[in-house]
């Protein structure tokens, strides 16, 4: 799910004094096209499973109405390996559009691994070793964006880095979208 560009912009601010903070240089810090909401990771997805995934996804997206969101805070997986930013509005129906997101790809044959309950995060920052982020995490705490409505799903599409240049980060792509809520 991808917030708006004018949350985006309001994260882009504080991610700013963020990368400022010290030890801050030992994060790899995800660039703005990566910032979205991952409801349900697919791995590796063959393409003859996409059309059955997709229609899944389209009926996923239909049964969900559209909710008010807000990014808020922030928080960590691990020791510093993941720095994230939060989310506050109706994370019922935003857990509720993930498990749907899930559903749909295991009933497409999608191997999905352990069911895990939803966090709602949006990853800003990564490392291969644990850090301290208290800093980043005390200069997130404050943080409020707008509130907007969601009103679609996206299924994005992540092309890794291929060169082996360091810091080169991933590439997303927006594969499709379903309006929420639409009849069908």
């Amino acid at each position: 799910m991808l917030p708006p560009e004018d949350a985006v912009a309001e994260l882009a601010a504080r991610i700013a004094e963020l990368r400022a903070l010290p030890g801050a240089d030992a994060l790899r810090w995800t660039g703005r096209p990566g910032w979205h909401f991952t409801l349900a990771f697919y791995g590796e997805v063959e393409e003859d499973v996409i059309p059955d995934l997709s229609a899944r996804l389209e009926r996923a997206a239909h049964r969900t109405a559209p909710f008010p969101l807000a990014l808020r805070g922030g928080g960590q997986f691990g020791k510093g390996r993941a720095l994230w930013a939060g989310a506050e509005g109706d994370l019922p129906a935003l857990r509720l559009l993930a498990d749907r997101a899930e559903a749909a790809a295991r009933k497409a044959g999608v191997a999905m691994g352990e069911h895990r309950r939803y966090k709602a995060h949006l990853t800003v920052a990564r490392s291969r070793d644990d850090i301290d982020v208290r800093p980043c995490l005390e200069a997130l705490k404050s943080f409020a964006g707008r509130t907007w409505t969601v009103d679609e799903l996206t299924l994005v599409r992540s092309n890794l880095p291929k060169s082996g240049v360091p810091g080169e980060q991933p590439r997303y792509e927006t594969v499709a979208r379903w309006p929420l809520g639409a009849a069908g």
